[in-house]
């Protein structure tokens, strides 16, 4: 895990010496723990109801759940101290991540194995009870037990400390598989921002969760004119983003040589047994853009947060056009038009966006207002992230913004 600067945090042991050249196995564990995507500064209550638990259970004066990477070992859930992290030398877990199962010394100061242990001379432990946790198939870390007092720690005890370490394990498992899952997510996002002389865009998904349900997408057509569609499904988290990648890639296909109408047409024919088996409804815009004119058509699916910024102060709200997708089977939705004329801008988002304000659409006024006062879609985009992370999410929100810049720039 990476450390910034040289401030040692509170409750963190000096720093170790070099550490000995890792070898393949090792190498393979050490990746697993950074593919967990735990942050150490971030207390998760899942596992901190597991120590908890665990605290009461055993009648020990602490408890943790640790992560091992190369050099350290952290707690992402302490009861009982508040040590944040310490070399891995100095850890009684070491010893228990390098083997699978359990290791308890009842009492350190008579086994002569540990009877010299920092865990011992430094912090005062007598009594220690380790589990290792897997994830990925790797051994990454530890549930432990430790006291002051020793104490004894028979067949039902080593059978309950199991027990929890299963129950961490799973969300383990579970964490490591959205990592998994919104990483191929965010690399099937656009990877820039579409290019054309006279023209600027910018774009951003951000889920609410790990995966999410919303996405935008960018294509070229043969002609050069540019296809853009930023969808919504009702929901969050895994099951949304899977029909949510569906989605994409029916309307990417669709829309390589259709018109918007059209092309969200054939989508939703080809996704209508998919939506219902799910019982997936899809709010999205699906539009299209000639560089060279100006002129922007599109299809609304019960979208309707779509925003048109005149040059001349005035704003244009184009109204949600017909009915999600997955709603009635065989439906269609109407085309409509507009031209973008230069210094105008156009901005679409997900409701997400809403709920960053009052979660109505009375923020479609403080939208526009940041959207005229950022000066660019990027700097439009960037202020929405900015946003975001100062605010609860509560849902995906996903913004594109596009404008054709005033004749002479």
């Amino acid at each position: 895990m990476a450390e910034i600067g040289t401030t040692r945090p509170p409750g963190e042991l000096p720093e170790p010496g070099a550490p000995a050249r890792p070898d393949a196995a090792e190498l393979a564990r050490v990746r697993a723990v950074e593919s967990l995507g735990v942050r150490p500064e971030v207390r998760d209550e899942r596992f901190d109801r597991i120590t908890r638990l665990a605290q009461r259970l055993f009648g020990v004066a602490m408890v943790g759940v640790s992560l091992i990477d190369e050099n350290r070992q952290w707690f992402t859930s302490r009861q009982g101290h508040a040590l944040t992290s310490l070399p891995r030398e100095k850890s009684m877990c070491d010893h228990t991540v390098r083997r699978s199962g359990d290791l308890v010394v009842e009492d350190l100061a008579h086994d002569h194995r540990f009877g010299g242990h920092p865990a011992f001379s430094d912090l005062g432990v007598r009594f220690y009870a380790g589990r290792t946790l897997h994830a990925a198939g790797e051994r990454v870390g530890t549930l432990c037990l430790l006291d002051t007092r020793p104490q004894p720690f028979g067949p039902e005890q080593r059978a309950a400390l199991a027990e929890l370490a299963e129950a961490l394990e799973q969300e383990l498992d579970h964490d490591t598989e959205l990592e998994h899952a919104a990483e191929i997510q965010r690399n099937l996002l656009p990877r820039s921002a579409p290019s054309a002389p006279g023209w600027e865009f910018a774009a951003s998904c951000r889920p609410a969760r790990s995966v999410g349900g919303d996405f935008v997408d960018w294509q070229a057509q043969p002609d050069g004119r540019l296809v853009m569609t930023i969808a919504d499904v009702m929901g969050k988290g895994l099951a949304a983003g899977l029909v949510a990648a569906t989605v994409k890639t029916a309307l990417h296909t669709a829309g390589r040589r259709h018109p918007p109408a059209e092309a969200l047409g054939i989508a939703a024919a080809a996704l209508e047994e998919d939506l219902r088996l799910t019982e997936s409804l899809v709010t999205l815009l699906h539009a299209r853009l000639d560089p060279a004119t100006g002129l922007l058509e599109w299809a609304d699916a019960g979208h309707g947060l779509q925003l048109v910024l005149r040059a001349d102060g005035t704003t244009e709200r184009s109204r949600a056009g017909g009915l999600p997708l997955g709603t009635l089977p065989g439906d269609s939705w109407a085309e409509h038009t507009t031209v973008l004329e230069p210094g105008d801008v156009l901005v679409a988002f997900s409701d997400g966006l809403l709920d960053l304000y009052d979660g109505t659409l009375a923020a479609l006024d403080e939208i526009s207002g940041l959207a005229r006062s950022a000066g660019s879609p990027a700097a439009f985009v960037d202020a929405v992230v900015e946003r975001s992370r100062h605010r609860p999410m509560t849902d995906d929100v996903t913004v594109v913004a596009t404008r054709r810049l005033p004749e002479g720039s």
